[in-house]
């Protein structure tokens, strides 16, 4: 069994939300608010999966402007199509 947690300082439209929402629904505010603790924590898990790793950093995107422009003109022909291999 766990032990209770109480929430202290929540604000006032916080609370009357979470009260409204009880009270539409039917359940008590403890209900909301678990509901609210697991889909955070839901949340938070998925985010986990998406985190930005950094290890690569050294390698890719330390171009300065000045390059990252000449490598665009380089590569400008291959955004050119012939047309007359597309007939």
């Amino acid at each position: 069994m766990s032990a209770p947690i109480t929430v202290q300082n929540l604000d006032e439209t916080t609370a009357r939300w979470i009260e409204e929402e009880a009270r539409r629904r039917g359940v008590s505010a403890e209900t909301v608010v678990l509901e609210l603790i697991h889909k955070g924590i839901n949340l938070e898990r998925q985010h986990a999966h998406l985190e930005t790793h950094h290890d690569l950093d050294s390698l890719a995107g330390t171009w300065s402007a000045e390059e990252a422009d000449e490598f665009l003109k380089a590569i400008a022909d291959f955004e050119q199509v012939d047309e007359k291999l597309w007939r």
